[in-house]
């Protein structure tokens, strides 16, 4: 009898953008830069992903705000993992989102999704409906800037929450913010 081998989890990430500006009123939403809290944000999170493997790939909503808290990912490796800018992530809600991470190849074992409440949140909701009661618990507050949400999936595109060396690093990274007073 062979036993069938068991594949590998594909992991997902899903994070909400670091913290952005709204100094400037003239701006049109989708250009609003980082602001400086959420700099330090990004180079924290930055630190954080150089101590992981990079993503076989990134969507990246098209907002700048986005695209500087990728940037600051990117940095973490000496070459940056590819990534799609996207514009139909920009403000996207759950829906849109999960048909997006539905269409990436199943060849991508590592995906990290950047965009925007309240689609992100959402999304993270209705996949926690997979998980524990303690996960649905963790999810009912809203996500805040840049954290994100861990996710399994198998190669049948079942997904599952569970928790990772990686969402115990954000929470590291969420408690070095809160320290430096600049979190939440």
């Amino acid at each position: 009898m062979t036993l069938a081998k068991e594949e590998k989890p594909r992991v997902l990430v899903l994070l909400r953008h670091a913290k952005s500006s709204w100094r400037d009123s003239e701006l049109g939403d989708r250009d609003r830069p980082l602001n400086a809290r959420g700099d330090r944000a990004g180079r924290l999170l930055a630190a954080y992903f150089a101590r992981q493997p990079p993503p076989d790939l990134v969507l990246c909503s098209s907002a700048l705000r986005t695209r500087e808290t990728f940037a600051h990912i990117a940095r973490a490796y000496s070459a940056p993992p590819p990534v799609l800018m996207e514009d139909g992530l920009y403000l996207a809600d759950a829906r849109a989102i999960m048909q997006r991470i539905e269409a990436v190849p199943d060849s991508v074992e590592f995906l990290l999704v950047i965009g925007h409440n309240p689609g992100l949140h959402e999304l993270a909701s209705m996949l926690a409906r997979h998980g524990t009661r303690r996960d649905r618990n963790r999810l009912a507050d809203k996500m805040t800037d840049a954290f994100d949400r861990v996710w399994s999936v198998s190669a049948e595109k079942k997904i599952t929450l569970r928790q990772s060396a990686m969402v115990a690093a954000i929470r590291e990274v969420a408690s070095a913010l809160e320290a430096r007073g600049i979190y939440p």
